[in-house]
């Protein structure tokens, strides 16, 4: 393992493997993928912004990786099916799963107020997206009889706070999801873990909260600061290298001491 210009390490085991990442194209999932082409793995950059994708494409060539633009809506069955062909037929399939798409429309309001259209986004762009990429590659990482996946919760599935309801319960429900998916593809050689977020700051973030709002933030997290997107990159290579070979079903808390369980 050696340290990369970023802080982030690196893992010798996970060079010349492919990865998917949902989510791929901005904030956290952004600094994943580079995280892993530094690890010498050719990554397979997804989201639903084409713009955005390329742009993250071009950072890892820009570094000398191989990276391919694998754009798809992760809520819809069909589309991920296709992404699937289109990265077997361009890279193999992948070793290396990450699960990290989410979003939706839902707002923190009283559970009373939320929409049919609001709960179903939040249901559908998180737990929905899991479960359709699990579906649609674990069976050729069964075939394989190896591979690792790490799945995207957050502390708004951990612990009840001000985040939209649906999102909290999607959330959750990638929890037990990873639970079941690894008590499942255990005895075939996978591992799945879970890895569960509080306040990053990316650059949407950052855009959205002032400097003040920052500070005042920071002091509700013991270790006294916001999470960077490279904070959870860090925890996710661990996650998928042999240096996590005996840890699965592991749901991995990169809170700040916000979230202690």
């Amino acid at each position: 393992m050696t340290e990369t210009n970023s802080l982030v390490p690196t893992y010798a085991d996970l060079r010349g493997k492919v990865a998917l990442v949902t989510g791929g194209s901005r904030g956290i999932g952004a600094a994943t993928c580079l995280a892993l082409a530094r690890c010498g793995v050719r990554v397979a950059v997804n989201g639903r912004d084409r713009d955005a994708i390329a742009t993250t494409v071009a950072a890892i060539r820009a570094e000398g990786g191989e990276a391919f633009a694998a754009a798809a809506d992760c809520a819809d069955l069909a589309a991920v099916e296709r992404m699937r062909v289109a990265i077997e037929a361009e890279f193999g399939s992948p070793e290396l799963l990450l699960a990290f798409a989410g979003g939706g429309s839902g707002r923190p309001v009283p559970l009373a107020e939320i929409t049919e259209q609001d709960w179903r986004s939040s249901i559908d762009h998180n737990l929905t997206s899991t479960f359709f990429t699990l579906k649609c590659f674990l069976p050729a990482m069964i075939a394989r009889g190896a591979g690792s996946i790490v799945t995207m919760a957050s502390a708004a599935g951990r612990v009840a706070s001000g985040a939209p309801a649906g999102y909290g319960a999607a959330k959750a429900g990638v929890i037990m999801l990873t639970k079941h998916a690894a008590n499942e593809v255990g005895r075939h050689g996978l591992r799945v873990n879970c890895i569960s977020p509080s306040a990053v700051l990316t650059e949407r973030t950052a855009l959205r909260m002032p400097p003040a709002q920052q500070q005042a933030m920071q002091q509700v997290f013991p270790l006294g600061r916001l999470g960077q997107p490279d904070d959870v990159a860090s925890a996710a290579l661990f996650l998928l290298s042999e240096s996590a070979s005996w840890i699965t079903g592991v749901t991995l808390d990169v809170a700040g001491g916000r979230v202690m369980t």
